[in-house]
C-alpha cells in the first residue's frame, strides 16, 4: 500500500511505515499525510494476525521535521475546534499502533524534532543513528506553539514532571547519545543501514510490548502533583514564568498547565488535555507571528535569500582588526573560537594584548567549568596575534576597523591598513552610524569597502548588520554573508543611509522615552511601559547603557553633516533632551558615572533622583497602554520608513535584524510581522491618532502605506 507520504509494506510478518512525503525534501505532519495514517492504521488493523511487529521508517535524511507550519499560519481563533479535532484523530492512529499489542520500533536515521519527535515516540523500542550532529527534542516553545501531539504527556511519563520541564518549557535538544543517557532512545547504532537488522532482532526478542505508562503498574517518575515536594514547586513554577514571559507568550503557560493537569490524570485524558491547550494555542497571534519569523524568516537567512547569487562560497583564512577596545576585543574572540587566524592592531602593544586578555578571559571561564580543555583554549588564544605594528596585516584577506565613530580617523586607519590586505580581498567598517559611501571616500577600492557592523558584546550579540555601500560589489556582499555565516552569527543585509537600519531604529526607542522624560511623564513608569512591552530593557536604562554622551555625538556629527551640504538638522525632542543631560546636566552615561541613573557601588543601580526635580510635571495624565504604543509603534514606523527608502530590501531582513540587534519583542515576530500581525488598516489607524497626539515620528506617507502592501506576506 502506497501513499502520497507513507509506504505501507508487509513481509514476513514485518509492517513497516516508511514516512516519504513525495514532493517534499522532509516529512511534515500535512493535512494529507493525516490521511494518510489513518488509511495507514485502518490496514494495520486489518492485518493484525499476520504481524509480528512493526518498524518506523524514513526515505529522507533526517527521520520527521514535524507540524505543517504553513497551514498554522493560515489559522484563526475560529479554527480552534477544527484543529482539536484534527489533532485527537491523529493520537488515536498513534494510540492503535501503540496498543496492538506488538512490538513496534522507530528507527530513527536523522533529525526528529517537534512532532517528527512525537512520532518517534510511538515506538516501544527506539533506535538512532549515533551522529552528535543529529538533533532530536521539542522545540515549539520558540516557535510560540507548545508539543501537543503526544509529547508533554509522553515526556512527562517518561522523565518526571520536574525532569522534562527543561526540554518541554525551555526547549532544550538532544543528540542520540544524549537521548540515550536519558532514556529517550534504546539503542545506538553506527549507520542508518544498521538500524533495521537492529530493530527485527529486537522484535524477535520481543514478542508482545507496551509503553510503561500502559502498564497498570506504572507511576510517574518522581511523583505526581499530589507529591508534596511537587506540588511545592508547582505553586511557584506559574510565578517563576510570568516573571520571564511577563505575560506575552502564552506557549509556556499553556504547556506549564498541560504538564501539571496531565499529571493528575490517565493517559487518555491526559492526551486531551494536551490537544485542547494545543488547538487554542495554534490559533493564537502570538504563535503566527513567532512561527513566520523564527521558522519562515530565519530560515529564508540560513538559505541565503540576502545574500547576491552566482558568486562562490568563501570563508576567510585570515583576518585582520584595527582597534583592540571592547568591539576589536570581541571580534578577535569570535573568529579565533571559529578558526580564523586573527591580527588584532592597536596603537600600542599594551592595548593590543589587553584586547587579546579578553579572549583569555572568556575561554578561562569555560576551562575552570570544564567546558573546555587547556590544549584547545592555547590553540584559541595562539590563533589571535597582538600587535602594534602595520606589517603584521599583510595577507589578511579582510581587515575590519573597529575604531573610534569619528570619520577622520576611520580614513586615516583605512588608508594605513588596506595597502597590506591580500590580492582580491577586501575592507570593512564597524561603525555603527555613519555611511559607509563617505567612509569609502578613503579607500582605494570602494567597491571592495563594506560595513560589518557587530553588536555588542559581540560572544553574546548574533545578528552582525552588513552594510552595502553605493560602489559596494556583489562578490563583496557575499563574501561578507560568507564571513558573518562562519562565525555562527545571523547576517542581515541592508543599503546605506544614517544609522543604516538597527541603529537608526533602536534611537526611534530610546529616543521616544526620553521625549516621554520631557513631558513629564516619571521616568519609573516609562521604564515599566518597555517592559510591559516586552523589551529586554526600558529607553532610559538602554540610553545610560550605550552612553548619552555617544548618542550627543552622533547628534553633532549629524548637525556637522547636514550643515556641509547646506541644511539643518531639526533634532527630536528626545535628542534635545539627552543632549541636556550631558551638556547642562553633565550626566552623560553609566561609564562615566551616572545618566538617568544612578550607580553605588556594590548595589542596584536607582534612577537619578533629580530627574523629578528636571522633568517630572506632577499633573501629566498618562496611560499604560499609549505608552506601550508609543515604544513599538515608533520603531515599527521606522523600520517600515527603512523598508520603503530601500534601506532594507526584504521584510525578513527587517524581521530578524528588529528581534536579534534592537531587542523588539519576540512575541511580535519582529517590526514588520508586528504591523502585519496588527492588521496593516488597523495598524495605519493608530499610527494617525499617533501622530495627532505625540508628533510626526508616527506619520505614515502614502509610499510607506504602499510598501506595507507590497512586502505583505502570504502563506
Amino acid at each position: 500500500m502506497i501513499t502520497n507520504t507513507i509506504r505501507y509494506e508487509l513481509a514476513d510478518g514485518i509492517a513497516t511505515l516508511t514516512f516519504d512525503e513525495q514532493g517534499s525534501p522532509v516529512n511534515t505532519m500535512c493535512h494529507q499525510w493525516q490521511q494518510d495514517l489513518q488509511a495507514v492504521t485502518a490496514r494495520v488493523l486489518l492485518d493484525k494476525e499476520h504481524i509480528q511487529g512493526i518498524v518506523l521508517a524514513s526515505a529522507k535524511t533526517s527521520f520527521f521535521a514535524g507540524a505543517d507550519l504553513k497551514a498554522t499560519m493560515r489559522l484563526t481563533p475560529a479554527d480552534a475546534p477544527a484543529v482539536f479535532t484534527e489533532i485527537e484523530a491523529m493520537k488515536r492512529a498513534f494510540r492503535v499502533l501503540e496498543t496492538l499489542g506488538k512490538p513496534v520500533v522507530s528507527c530513527i536515521n536523522g533529525a526528529a524534532l517537534g512532532g517528527g519527535w512525537e512520532v518517534a515516540l510511538i515506538g516501544h523500542h527506539r533506535i538512532a543513528v549515533n551522529d552528535p550532529k543529529v538533533q532530536l527534542g521539542l522545540p515549539e516553545i520558540t516557535l510560540g506553539l507548545m508539543p501537543g501531539a503526544t509529547g508533554i504527556t509522553k515526556m512527562v511519563r517518561l522523565l518526571g514532571l520536574m525532569g522534562a520541564q527543561p526540554y518541554i518549557l525551555e526547549s532544550q535538544l538532544f543528540n542520540p547519545a544524549e537521548a540515550q543517557a536519558l532514556g529517550l532512545v534504546h539503542a545506538l547504532v553506527d549507520s542508518a543501514e544498521q538500524l533495521r537488522p537492529a530493530a527485527l532482532a529486537w522484535i524477535a526478542d520481543h514478542p508482545t510490548a507496551q509503553h510503561p505508562w500502559d502498564d497498570k503498574a506504572y507511576k510517574i517518575p518522581g511523583g505526581t502533583p499530589a507529591n508534596p515536594k511537587i506540588a511545592g514547586a508547582l505553586t511557584v513554577a506559574p510565578a517563576m514564568l510570568k516573571q520571564k514571559t511577563r505575560g506575552l507568550y502564552p506557549a509556556p503557560e499553556y504547556a506549564l498547565a498541560a504538564m501539571a493537569e496531565g499529571a493528575m490524570v490517565d493517559y487518555d485524558t491526559a492526551l486531551r488535555i494536551e490537544s485542547r491547550y494545543l488547538a487554542k494555542l495554534m490559533t493564537t497571534p502570538v504563535a503566527r507571528n513567532m512561527i513566520n519569523t523564527f521558522f519562515f524568516n530565519m530560515n529564508a537567512i540560513k538559505s541565503g535569500q540576502s545574500r547576491p547569487k552566482d558568486v562562490p562560497r568563501y570563508k576567510p583564512q585570515k583576518v585582520g582588526l584595527l582597534g583592540a577596545g571592547m568591539m576589536g576585543a570581541g571580534i578577535a574572540y569570535a573568529q579565533a573560537s571559529r578558526g580564523i587566524a586573527t591580527v588584532l592592531k592597536d596603537v600600542s602593544l599594551d592595548k593590543a594584548e589587553a584586547g587579546k586578555a579578553y579572549s583569555h578571559k572568556l575561554t578561562q571561564a569555560r576551562v575552570d567549568k570544564g567546558r573546555m580543555g587547556p590544549h584547545d583554549q592555547a590553540a584559541l588564544l595562539d590563533l589571535i596575534t597582538a600587535t602594534d605594528n602595520t606589517a603584521d596585516l599583510a595577507g589578511c584577506e579582510l581587515i575590519i576597523e573597529a575604531v573610534f565613530e569619528d570619520r577622520a580617523l576611520k580614513a586615516r586607519v583605512t588608508q594605513e591598513a588596506e595597502p597590506r590586505l591580500a590580492a582580491g580581498g577586501f575592507f570593512a567598517s564597524n561603525t555603527s552610524t555613519l555611511p559607509i559611501s563617505g567612509l569609502a571616500q578613503a579607500s582605494a577600492r570602494p567597491e571592495k569597502f563594506i560595513g560589518i557592523h557587530f553588536f555588542s558584546p559581540v560572544d553574546k550579540m548574533k545578528l552582525v548588520e552588513i552594510i552595502r555601500g553605493a560602489q559596494t560589489d556583489d562578490e563583496t556582499v557575499a563574501r561578507a554573508f560568507d564571513y558573518v555565516t562562519a562565525l555562527g552569527k545571523i547576517p542581515i543585509v541592508v543599503n546605506d543611509a544614517r544609522g543604516f537600519y538597527t541603529s537608526r531604529t533602536f534611537g526611534t526607542f530610546v529616543m521616544e522615552g526620553a521625549a516621554m522624560l520631557g513631558e513629564g511623564i516619571p521616568a519609573a513608569v516609562i521604564e515599566n511601559a518597555g517592559l510591559q512591552a516586552g523589551m529586554p530593557v526600558g529607553p532610559l536604562a538602554v540610553l545610560d547603557e550605550t552612553a548619552l554622551s555617544l548618542s550627543v555625538h552622533v547628534l553633532d556629527q549629524t548637525r556637522a553633516d547636514f550643515a556641509a551640504e547646506g541644511k539643518t538638522y531639526q533634532a527630536t525632542p528626545g535628542e534635545l533632551l539627552v543632549e541636556q543631560m550631558v551638556k547642562a546636566l553633565k550626566r552623560p552615561g553609566r561609564a562615566a558615572g551616572g545618566g538617568f541613573y544612578d550607580y553605588p557601588a556594590g548595589q542596584k543601580k536607582t534612577l537619578w533622583p533629580e530627574l523629578k526635580t528636571h522633568f517630572e510635571k506632577p499633573g501629566v495624565a498618562w496611560d499604560m497602554a499609549t505608552l506601550k504604543d508609543r515604544l513599538l509603534y515608533r520603531q515599527a514606523v521606522e523600520t517600515a520608513r527603512c523598508l520603503s527608502e530601500g534601506v532594507l530590501t526584504t521584510v525578513h531582513d527587517a524581521n530578524i535584524g528588529s528581534i536579534f540587534g534592537i531587542g523588539f519583542p519576540a512575541w511580535t515576530g519582529g517590526a514588520m510581522q508586528f504591523i502585519y500581525g496588527t492588521g496593516i488598516a488597523a495598524f495605519e489607524q493608530r499610527c494617525a491618532e499617533l501622530a495627532a497626539q505625540c508628533g510626526a515620528g508616527f506619520a505614515l506617507t502614502d509610499a510607506v502605506k504602499t510598501t506595507l502592501r507590497q512586502h505583505q506576506p502570504t502563506y
